[in-house]
Protein backbone atom coordinates (compact mmCIF):
# COMPACT_ATOMS: atom_id res chain seq x y z
CA UNK A 1 0.00 0.00 0.00
CA UNK A 2 0.96 3.63 -0.30
CA UNK A 3 1.22 6.53 2.12
CA UNK A 4 0.77 10.21 1.35
CA UNK A 5 1.65 13.30 3.36
CA UNK A 6 1.04 16.90 2.30
CA UNK A 7 4.13 18.79 3.44
CA UNK A 8 3.10 22.28 2.36
CA UNK A 9 0.38 24.20 0.56
CA UNK A 10 1.22 27.34 -1.36
CA UNK A 11 0.19 30.59 0.31
CA UNK A 12 -1.59 31.98 -2.74
CA UNK A 13 -3.04 28.89 -4.41
CA UNK A 14 -4.10 25.27 -3.90
CA UNK A 15 -0.69 23.97 -5.04
CA UNK A 16 0.64 21.23 -2.75
CA UNK A 17 4.02 19.63 -2.07
CA UNK A 18 3.90 16.13 -0.65
CA UNK A 19 5.56 12.77 -0.23
CA UNK A 20 4.08 9.66 -1.80
CA UNK A 21 5.35 6.48 -0.16
CA UNK A 22 5.24 3.22 -2.15
CA UNK A 23 6.69 -0.29 -1.73
CA UNK A 24 9.39 0.69 -4.24
CA UNK A 25 10.38 4.05 -2.82
CA UNK A 26 9.40 7.58 -1.91
CA UNK A 27 8.14 10.01 -4.55
CA UNK A 28 8.19 13.78 -3.92
CA UNK A 29 5.15 15.54 -5.39
CA UNK A 30 4.16 17.22 -7.62
CA UNK A 31 5.56 14.58 -9.93
CA UNK A 32 5.59 13.86 -13.66
CA UNK A 33 5.43 10.17 -14.59
CA UNK A 34 7.11 9.16 -17.87
CA UNK A 35 4.93 6.87 -19.97
CA UNK A 36 6.29 3.41 -20.70
CA UNK A 37 3.35 2.09 -22.69
CA UNK A 38 4.86 -1.31 -23.52
CA UNK A 39 6.96 -1.52 -20.33
CA UNK A 40 9.58 0.75 -21.90
CA UNK A 41 9.91 4.54 -22.04
CA UNK A 42 10.76 5.13 -25.67
CA UNK A 43 14.41 5.84 -26.51
CA UNK A 44 15.51 5.64 -22.86
CA UNK A 45 17.04 2.85 -20.80
CA UNK A 46 15.91 2.63 -17.16
CA UNK A 47 19.29 4.00 -16.08
CA UNK A 48 19.04 6.97 -18.46
CA UNK A 49 15.49 7.59 -17.27
CA UNK A 50 16.58 7.56 -13.63
CA UNK A 51 19.37 10.03 -14.41
CA UNK A 52 16.79 12.54 -15.71
CA UNK A 53 15.30 12.62 -12.21
CA UNK A 54 12.29 10.40 -12.92
CA UNK A 55 11.05 8.60 -9.78
CA UNK A 56 7.93 6.75 -10.96
CA UNK A 57 6.82 5.49 -14.38
CA UNK A 58 3.52 4.50 -15.96
CA UNK A 59 2.82 1.38 -18.00
CA UNK A 60 -0.27 0.51 -20.02
CA UNK A 61 -2.52 -2.36 -18.97
CA UNK A 62 -4.32 -2.60 -22.33
CA UNK A 63 -1.19 -2.92 -24.43
CA UNK A 64 0.58 -5.26 -22.02
CA UNK A 65 -2.51 -7.46 -21.83
CA UNK A 66 -2.41 -7.89 -25.60
CA UNK A 67 1.34 -8.41 -25.76
CA UNK A 68 3.19 -10.09 -24.10
CA UNK A 69 0.35 -10.88 -21.67
CA UNK A 70 0.23 -10.53 -17.88
CA UNK A 71 0.99 -14.21 -17.31
CA UNK A 72 4.41 -13.90 -18.97
CA UNK A 73 5.18 -10.66 -17.10
CA UNK A 74 4.23 -12.35 -13.83
CA UNK A 75 6.54 -15.29 -14.60
CA UNK A 76 9.33 -12.76 -15.18
CA UNK A 77 8.83 -11.49 -11.64
CA UNK A 78 6.39 -8.66 -12.40
CA UNK A 79 6.88 -5.39 -14.23
CA UNK A 80 9.71 -4.15 -12.01
CA UNK A 81 11.86 -7.15 -12.86
CA UNK A 82 10.61 -7.42 -16.44
CA UNK A 83 11.60 -3.87 -17.37
CA UNK A 84 14.45 -3.51 -14.84
CA UNK A 85 12.93 -0.44 -13.20
CA UNK A 86 13.65 -0.23 -9.46
CA UNK A 87 11.27 2.61 -8.66
CA UNK A 88 7.48 2.71 -8.31
CA UNK A 89 5.20 1.87 -11.24
CA UNK A 90 1.62 2.90 -11.92
CA UNK A 91 -0.45 0.97 -14.46
CA UNK A 92 -3.51 2.57 -16.01
CA UNK A 93 -6.54 0.43 -16.76
CA UNK A 94 -6.36 0.76 -20.53
CA UNK A 95 -9.78 2.39 -20.53
CA UNK A 96 -8.61 5.37 -22.59
CA UNK A 97 -7.07 3.11 -25.25
CA UNK A 98 -10.13 0.86 -25.42
CA UNK A 99 -12.57 3.74 -25.71
CA UNK A 100 -10.43 5.27 -28.44
CA UNK A 101 -11.00 2.21 -30.62
CA UNK A 102 -13.33 2.77 -33.59
CA UNK A 103 -15.44 -0.37 -32.99
CA UNK A 104 -16.37 -1.42 -29.49
CA UNK A 105 -19.46 -2.50 -27.61
CA UNK A 106 -20.08 -1.01 -24.18
CA UNK A 107 -22.40 -2.96 -21.88
CA UNK A 108 -23.08 -3.12 -18.16
CA UNK A 109 -20.68 -6.05 -18.04
CA UNK A 110 -17.73 -4.21 -19.61
CA UNK A 111 -16.31 -3.48 -23.07
CA UNK A 112 -16.08 -5.87 -26.02
CA UNK A 113 -13.60 -5.07 -28.79
CA UNK A 114 -11.37 -6.68 -31.40
CA UNK A 115 -7.66 -7.01 -30.70
CA UNK A 116 -5.59 -4.64 -32.81
CA UNK A 117 -2.93 -7.36 -33.06
CA UNK A 118 -4.81 -10.45 -34.27
CA UNK A 119 -8.47 -9.40 -34.48
CA UNK A 120 -9.70 -11.79 -31.79
CA UNK A 121 -12.69 -10.58 -29.77
CA UNK A 122 -11.81 -9.55 -26.21
CA UNK A 123 -14.21 -8.83 -23.36
CA UNK A 124 -12.64 -6.44 -20.87
CA UNK A 125 -14.48 -6.45 -17.55
CA UNK A 126 -13.63 -4.68 -14.29
CA UNK A 127 -12.64 -8.02 -12.81
CA UNK A 128 -10.35 -8.85 -15.74
CA UNK A 129 -8.67 -5.42 -15.56
CA UNK A 130 -7.82 -6.03 -11.91
CA UNK A 131 -6.65 -9.58 -12.63
CA UNK A 132 -4.31 -8.31 -15.36
CA UNK A 133 -2.84 -5.65 -13.10
CA UNK A 134 -2.37 -8.12 -10.27
CA UNK A 135 -0.23 -10.13 -12.70
CA UNK A 136 1.73 -7.04 -13.76
CA UNK A 137 2.48 -6.17 -10.12
CA UNK A 138 2.50 -2.36 -10.26
CA UNK A 139 2.48 -0.34 -7.03
CA UNK A 140 -0.58 1.71 -8.05
CA UNK A 141 -3.33 0.34 -10.29
CA UNK A 142 -6.40 1.90 -11.91
CA UNK A 143 -9.97 0.63 -12.36
CA UNK A 144 -11.82 0.15 -15.62
CA UNK A 145 -13.68 3.39 -16.35
CA UNK A 146 -15.59 4.82 -19.28
CA UNK A 147 -13.43 7.59 -20.69
CA UNK A 148 -15.91 10.02 -22.22
CA UNK A 149 -14.78 11.62 -25.50
CA UNK A 150 -14.90 15.35 -26.24
CA UNK A 151 -17.30 16.79 -27.11
CA UNK A 152 -19.90 14.65 -25.35
CA UNK A 153 -23.61 15.09 -24.79
CA UNK A 154 -24.83 15.22 -21.23
CA UNK A 155 -26.48 11.84 -21.77
CA UNK A 156 -23.19 10.26 -22.82
CA UNK A 157 -21.30 11.89 -19.95
CA UNK A 158 -23.92 10.66 -17.47
CA UNK A 159 -23.57 7.10 -18.77
CA UNK A 160 -19.80 7.40 -18.35
CA UNK A 161 -20.20 8.42 -14.73
CA UNK A 162 -22.69 5.61 -14.00
CA UNK A 163 -20.54 2.94 -15.64
CA UNK A 164 -17.35 4.21 -14.00
CA UNK A 165 -18.93 4.09 -10.55
CA UNK A 166 -20.46 0.64 -11.02
CA UNK A 167 -17.27 -0.77 -12.48
CA UNK A 168 -15.18 0.77 -9.69
CA UNK A 169 -17.22 -1.08 -7.07
CA UNK A 170 -16.61 -4.33 -8.93
CA UNK A 171 -12.90 -3.52 -9.19
CA UNK A 172 -12.75 -2.95 -5.43
CA UNK A 173 -14.43 -6.32 -4.80
CA UNK A 174 -12.02 -8.10 -7.17
CA UNK A 175 -9.03 -6.35 -5.60
CA UNK A 176 -9.94 -6.98 -1.97
CA UNK A 177 -7.22 -9.53 -1.18
CA UNK A 178 -4.30 -7.74 -2.87
CA UNK A 179 -1.92 -5.18 -1.34
CA UNK A 180 -1.47 -3.08 -4.49
CA UNK A 181 -3.06 0.37 -4.27
CA UNK A 182 -6.22 1.01 -6.28
CA UNK A 183 -7.21 4.58 -7.19
CA UNK A 184 -10.60 5.77 -8.44
CA UNK A 185 -11.10 7.77 -11.66
CA UNK A 186 -13.53 10.70 -11.72
CA UNK A 187 -15.41 11.14 -15.00
CA UNK A 188 -18.13 13.58 -16.09
CA UNK A 189 -16.78 15.29 -19.21
CA UNK A 190 -17.20 19.10 -19.07
CA UNK A 191 -20.26 19.02 -16.77
CA UNK A 192 -19.31 20.39 -13.36
CA UNK A 193 -22.29 18.86 -11.56
CA UNK A 194 -21.51 15.40 -12.97
CA UNK A 195 -17.88 15.76 -11.95
CA UNK A 196 -18.96 16.71 -8.43
CA UNK A 197 -21.45 13.84 -8.27
CA UNK A 198 -18.86 11.33 -9.44
CA UNK A 199 -16.18 12.63 -7.06
CA UNK A 200 -18.47 12.63 -4.04
CA UNK A 201 -19.64 9.06 -4.75
CA UNK A 202 -16.04 7.88 -5.06
CA UNK A 203 -14.94 9.62 -1.88
CA UNK A 204 -17.54 7.59 0.04
CA UNK A 205 -15.61 4.48 -1.01
CA UNK A 206 -12.59 5.78 0.96
CA UNK A 207 -9.92 5.00 -1.64
CA UNK A 208 -6.16 5.62 -1.12
CA UNK A 209 -6.04 8.03 -4.08
CA UNK A 210 -8.13 9.61 -6.82
CA UNK A 211 -7.61 10.49 -10.46
CA UNK A 212 -9.36 12.90 -12.80
CA UNK A 213 -9.86 11.23 -16.18
CA UNK A 214 -11.46 12.24 -19.44
CA UNK A 215 -9.31 15.36 -19.89
CA UNK A 216 -6.66 16.23 -22.47
CA UNK A 217 -8.95 14.73 -25.10
CA UNK A 218 -9.29 17.88 -27.18
CA UNK A 219 -11.02 20.27 -24.83
CA UNK A 220 -8.19 22.83 -24.61
CA UNK A 221 -6.41 24.38 -21.65
CA UNK A 222 -9.20 26.68 -20.47
CA UNK A 223 -11.75 23.85 -20.34
CA UNK A 224 -9.19 21.60 -18.66
CA UNK A 225 -8.65 24.24 -15.97
CA UNK A 226 -12.38 24.60 -15.46
CA UNK A 227 -12.87 20.84 -15.14
CA UNK A 228 -10.04 20.46 -12.63
CA UNK A 229 -11.23 23.49 -10.65
CA UNK A 230 -14.73 21.98 -10.47
CA UNK A 231 -13.44 18.56 -9.38
CA UNK A 232 -10.35 18.85 -7.18
CA UNK A 233 -12.10 20.59 -4.23
CA UNK A 234 -14.37 17.56 -3.85
CA UNK A 235 -11.44 15.16 -3.42
CA UNK A 236 -9.95 14.46 0.04
CA UNK A 237 -7.05 16.82 0.82
CA UNK A 238 -5.07 14.02 2.47
CA UNK A 239 -5.06 11.72 -0.59
CA UNK A 240 -2.95 11.98 -3.77
CA UNK A 241 -4.66 13.50 -6.81
CA UNK A 242 -3.69 12.30 -10.26
CA UNK A 243 -4.54 14.21 -13.46
CA UNK A 244 -4.40 11.66 -16.27
CA UNK A 245 -2.75 12.33 -19.63
CA UNK A 246 -1.52 15.89 -19.01
CA UNK A 247 0.48 17.42 -20.64
CA UNK A 248 2.44 20.45 -21.84
CA UNK A 249 4.51 22.48 -19.34
CA UNK A 250 1.87 25.21 -19.15
CA UNK A 251 -0.84 22.57 -18.55
CA UNK A 252 1.14 21.07 -15.69
CA UNK A 253 1.67 24.39 -13.93
CA UNK A 254 -2.01 25.32 -14.21
CA UNK A 255 -3.03 21.94 -12.78
CA UNK A 256 -0.49 22.15 -9.95
CA UNK A 257 -1.94 25.54 -9.01
CA UNK A 258 -5.36 23.85 -8.72
CA UNK A 259 -4.09 21.21 -6.32
CA UNK A 260 -3.12 18.21 -8.48
CA UNK A 261 -0.14 16.03 -7.55
CA UNK A 262 0.59 13.40 -10.23
CA UNK A 263 0.76 13.71 -14.01
CA UNK A 264 1.66 11.57 -17.01
CA UNK A 265 1.98 12.21 -20.73
CA UNK A 266 3.82 10.89 -23.79
CA UNK A 267 4.75 14.41 -24.91
CA UNK A 268 8.44 14.50 -23.82
CA UNK A 269 9.44 11.38 -25.78
CA UNK A 270 6.96 11.87 -28.62
CA UNK A 271 8.20 15.39 -29.25
CA UNK A 272 11.81 14.17 -29.09
CA UNK A 273 11.11 11.73 -31.92
CA UNK A 274 10.00 14.64 -34.10
CA UNK A 275 13.03 16.80 -33.15
CA UNK A 276 10.97 19.16 -30.96
CA UNK A 277 12.82 19.98 -27.77
CA UNK A 278 11.87 22.06 -24.74
CA UNK A 279 13.90 25.00 -23.44
CA UNK A 280 13.27 27.71 -20.88
CA UNK A 281 12.59 30.06 -23.80
CA UNK A 282 10.07 27.79 -25.51
CA UNK A 283 10.19 24.82 -27.86
CA UNK A 284 12.77 24.54 -30.60
CA UNK A 285 12.73 22.37 -33.73
CA UNK A 286 16.20 20.89 -34.09
CA UNK A 287 15.81 20.20 -37.80
CA UNK A 288 15.59 23.95 -38.51
CA UNK A 289 18.47 25.23 -40.59
CA UNK A 290 19.33 27.89 -37.99
CA UNK A 291 20.94 25.14 -35.89
CA UNK A 292 23.36 24.00 -38.64
CA UNK A 293 26.14 26.15 -37.13
CA UNK A 294 24.86 26.64 -33.57
CA UNK A 295 27.45 25.45 -31.05
CA UNK A 296 25.39 26.20 -27.95
CA UNK A 297 23.78 23.33 -25.99
CA UNK A 298 20.07 22.64 -26.49
CA UNK A 299 19.32 24.80 -23.45
CA UNK A 300 22.23 26.69 -21.85
CA UNK A 301 20.45 26.57 -18.48
CA UNK A 302 20.07 22.77 -18.55
CA UNK A 303 22.47 20.35 -16.83
CA UNK A 304 21.25 17.14 -18.49
CA UNK A 305 23.64 14.69 -20.19
CA UNK A 306 22.68 15.90 -23.67
CA UNK A 307 23.27 19.56 -22.84
CA UNK A 308 26.50 18.94 -20.96
CA UNK A 309 28.13 16.93 -23.76
CA UNK A 310 26.65 17.96 -27.13
CA UNK A 311 25.86 21.04 -29.18
CA UNK A 312 22.82 21.99 -31.19
CA UNK A 313 24.83 21.65 -34.39
CA UNK A 314 25.63 18.03 -33.55
CA UNK A 315 22.08 17.14 -32.55
CA UNK A 316 20.79 18.90 -35.69
CA UNK A 317 23.16 16.70 -37.67
CA UNK A 318 21.87 13.56 -35.94
CA UNK A 319 18.25 14.34 -36.72
CA UNK A 320 19.04 15.31 -40.30
CA UNK A 321 20.97 12.04 -40.72
CA UNK A 322 18.14 10.05 -39.17
CA UNK A 323 20.51 8.73 -36.51
CA UNK A 324 18.69 7.17 -33.57
CA UNK A 325 21.07 8.93 -31.18
CA UNK A 326 19.30 12.20 -32.01
CA UNK A 327 16.05 10.86 -30.58
CA UNK A 328 17.86 9.39 -27.56
CA UNK A 329 19.55 12.69 -26.71
CA UNK A 330 16.33 14.59 -27.39
CA UNK A 331 14.40 12.27 -25.07
CA UNK A 332 17.02 12.61 -22.33
CA UNK A 333 16.79 16.38 -22.58
CA UNK A 334 12.99 16.63 -22.75
CA UNK A 335 12.52 14.27 -19.82
CA UNK A 336 15.12 16.17 -17.81
CA UNK A 337 13.31 19.42 -18.63
CA UNK A 338 10.05 18.02 -17.26
CA UNK A 339 11.64 16.59 -14.12
CA UNK A 340 13.45 19.87 -13.43
CA UNK A 341 10.19 21.76 -13.87
CA UNK A 342 8.55 19.55 -11.23
CA UNK A 343 11.47 19.99 -8.82
CA UNK A 344 11.38 23.76 -9.21
CA UNK A 345 7.59 23.85 -8.77
CA UNK A 346 7.90 21.78 -5.60
CA UNK A 347 10.63 24.05 -4.22
CA UNK A 348 8.47 27.10 -4.93
CA UNK A 349 5.48 25.54 -3.13
CA UNK A 350 7.60 24.70 -0.10
CA UNK A 351 8.71 28.34 0.08
CA UNK A 352 5.17 29.65 -0.48
CA UNK A 353 6.06 31.29 -3.78
CA UNK A 354 4.51 29.03 -6.41
CA UNK A 355 2.50 31.73 -8.19
CA UNK A 356 5.57 33.92 -8.51
CA UNK A 357 7.53 30.97 -9.90
CA UNK A 358 4.75 30.10 -12.34
CA UNK A 359 4.50 33.67 -13.66
CA UNK A 360 8.27 33.95 -14.11
CA UNK A 361 8.55 30.58 -15.83
CA UNK A 362 5.66 31.18 -18.25
CA UNK A 363 6.84 34.70 -19.01
CA UNK A 364 10.16 33.32 -20.20
CA UNK A 365 8.80 30.11 -21.72
CA UNK A 366 5.87 31.62 -23.63
CA UNK A 367 7.45 35.07 -23.97
CA UNK A 368 8.57 36.38 -27.29
CA UNK A 369 6.36 34.48 -29.68
CA UNK A 370 4.54 32.06 -27.59
CA UNK A 371 6.02 29.79 -29.65
CA UNK A 372 8.17 27.27 -31.38
CA UNK A 373 11.48 28.19 -32.94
Amino acid sequence: MISFVVEATDRGSAARAGQLGTPHGEVPTPVFMPVGTHAAVRALTPEQLSQTGARIVLANTYHLALRPGPELVQKAGGLHSFMAWRGPILTDSGGFQVFSLPRKEITAEGVRFASEIDGRVIMLTPERVIEIQHGLGADIIMPLDECTPYPATRELATRGVRNSLRWLERCIAAHASNDQTLFGIVQGSVYADLRRECAEAMVKLDLPGYAIGGVSVGEGLEELKRIVAATAPHLPPDRPRYLMGVGLPEDLLEAIELGMDLFDCVIPTRFARSATLFTRRGRIRMTHRRYRRDFYPIDPSCACYACEHFSRVYIHHLYQSNEILGTVLGAIHNMSFYQTLMKEARKAILSGAFLRFKRAFLSEYLGESGREN
